[in-house]
């Protein structure tokens, strides 16, 4: 795969603490883009190379990329895009299945009219685009960053973001039948949060999220099986 370069960032007036957040953001996008795909060795060099920049913003971003998971050293191979595993997939998903099961109960809590409204516009959206992969999975993104907002706690939000480490994981939502469980889902949650009803909508999250790693276990036992 060729590789993807980013055009040369010219050094902001914040110097380089400014350089290293844009360093940050440049390669977090070119991870969750695929142009540095799972499993690939990276070094400092050639990321430096890519984005244009000198090493020192570069290695600031490095660390923050690593302590987020998105980035691992592993022994022999060096710097390498983190690849998920079985146990790392079910870890995460049960994390998510207690914060977004909070988010949601505290959403139907401390959501504003104007949040359920937002949420119901995209949720209806997602219904006329079930079959078209990626836009799919954006609006999903959109939905679940939603609720997160309208549970309006700043430090579940934060916990919430640290979990970014399942953006290197592709998107269950290509397939249509997937695509409109999930959706029927959303659906149930928006009604619960719309109907200010806490238990209903952290039980509909819940199972949203259970059948989600449910379908995410299972493409990944379909990849295993590709590379064996």
């Amino acid at each position: 795969m060729p590789k993807t370069r980013v055009k040369a960032t010219p050094e902001p007036e914040g110097g380089t603490r400014d350089l290293a957040l844009t360093a940050y953001s440049q390669l977090k996008e070119l991870i969750k883009e695929g142009a540095l795909p799972p499993g690939s060795r990276v070094t400092e060099a050639d990321l430096s190379s890519r984005l244009g920049m000198s090493r020192t913003p570069v290695r600031e971003a490095i660390y923050r990329l690593e302590g987020e998971g998105l980035l691992t050293h592993e022994p022999r191979r060096g710097l390498t895009v983190t690849l998920l595993d079985h146990q790392m997939i079910l870890e995460l998903y049960t994390m998510r299945e207690v914060l977004e099961g909070t988010a949601a109960r505290l959403a139907a809590q401390h959501a504003s009219d104007t949040e359920i409204e937002a949420l119901a516009e995209f949720v209806e959206t997602e219904a006329q685009i079930l079959s078209r992969g990626e836009l799919t999975a954006r609006i999903n993104s959109r939905i679940h960053a939603l609720i997160y907002l309208a549970a309006h706690n700043r430090h579940l939000m934060r916990t919430l973001d640290s979990l970014t480490v399942l953006s290197l994981l592709p998107t269950t939502l290509g397939n249509k039948e997937r695509a409109e469980e999930a959706h029927q889902q959303h659906k149930a949650i928006l009604n619960a949060i719309r109907s200010r009803d806490p238990d209903a909508a952290e039980l509909a999250t819940r199972e949203h999220i259970r059948s989600a790693r449910k379908h995410r276990l299972k493409n990944y036992m379909l990849d295993v099986d590709r590379r064996d």
